[in-house]
């Protein structure tokens, strides 16, 4: 998994039937230096007819020297480089071409996962839900959770872990919350040359700026039902917002907004979650953590809580996906992405 925050490359084994997970596996991860975080900077918003040969090069090589570290995996899942994102149109953009990888690495590989869905009128995301559906069956929950994605784009998924599986009616409801990790990040590398705001420090010693916020809130997304989905720069008007705000004040500003868009996000859960287990980048931030603590009624704690690795579980998912392609499964439904039916997305690319 490469998600939006551009960080670099996570990979994860797990053993699963497309079902069930029976064990997890070994894990590791490529960062990418700030010369190829740059370049992939420059290709966001673009799509497939544009000249993204060196784009599509890095990504497919670091994918592979990342994946090579594995031991003789039986499937590989690829999720690809999101760069543009456009369901109410159809077309969705993730860079990287598994047929590639299938043949260096010697590995039928799944990939291009959103396609299927987006053409058949689905948002094309979130597709995790359908693996935390599986986890919440693994950690034996008996009553609706929901896991929190705070990638660069929030993403939520509410589950009934009483249904049998997961395209079941009233199993899962999932949508994207708002921004998360990806405005903060941006601020960061733009003013001072950081990442991402390390432990949430800057943000923590700045003051929300309450009209920035309040017509942040505003946007139009807000009052949609979901499922629904978003492009990382769906919400470029609030770096515009806090472009003439001292960097603390700003930071806070936007951890604030993504505190604030999951906050809204809940009400339209079916019934409200017993806790909420987050993933991602932004459960190590502790001041958006106490934002969101201090917005939500249920207690919001990070997935090794409950003894899973946030670190890899977007991973994890695109391999848990992998099987269910290669099996014939659904991987998304009209409740997690609005496609019409139950779907199986994706395309496997065999070596010769």
């Amino acid at each position: 998994m490469s998600g939006t925050s551009l960080d670099g490359v996570d990979a994860a084994a797990i053993i699963t039937d497309g079902v069930t997970i029976a064990a997890f596996g070994d894990t590791t991860y490529r960062a990418y230096t700030p010369a190829e975080q740059a370049l992939l900077r420059s290709a966001l918003g673009k799509w497939q007819d544009a000249d993204l040969g060196d784009v599509s090069e890095l990504i497919e090589t670091a994918h592979a020297q990342t994946l090579s570290k594995f031991a003789g995996p039986d499937l590989i899942g690829f999720h690809g480089q999101t760069l543009a994102h456009d369901p109410a149109n159809r077309r969705t953009h993730q860079c990287g071409d598994g047929a590639v990888l299938a043949e260096v690495l010697q590995t039928p590989v799944v990939w291009d996962f959103r396609s299927a869905d987006v053409g058949m009128g689905g948002q094309g995301a979130p597709l995790a839900p359908f693996y935390h559906f599986a986890l919440a069956k693994f950690i034996a929950a008996d009553a609706p959770v929901a896991f929190l994605n705070l990638g660069g784009v929030g993403n939520l998924t509410w589950i009934d872990p009483s249904r049998d599986v997961p395209e079941d009616p009233g199993a899962l409801l999932a949508f994207d919350t708002g921004p998360a990790n990806a405005p903060i990040n941006d601020l960061m590398q733009a003013r001072l040359g950081q990442s991402f705001d390390a432990d949430g420090t800057c943000a923590a010693g700045g003051t929300v700026q309450q009209a920035a916020l309040e017509s942040f809130l505003r946007h139009p997304y807000f009052f949609k039902m979901p499922p629904k989905s978003l492009d990382r720069d769906a919400f470029a008007a609030l770096a515009t917002a806090v472009a003439d705000v001292n960097d603390a004040d700003a930071a806070a500003t936007l951890t604030a907004a993504a505190a604030m868009s999951v906050t809204m996000g809940i009400e339209h859960c079916p019934t409200a979650p017993v806790h909420v287990l987050v993933t991602g980048g932004g459960r190590k931030n502790p001041t958006l953590m106490a934002m969101l603590n201090a917005g939500l009624d249920c207690p919001v704690v990070p997935v090794e809580d409950v003894g899973l690795d946030g670190d890899m579980l977007e991973a994890q998912a695109f391999a848990y996906l992998a099987v269910r392609v290669a099996r014939g499964l659904p991987t998304s439904c009209p409740g997690t992405t609005g496609v019409r039916a139950a779907v199986s997305g994706g395309t496997i690319s065999r070596p010769r």
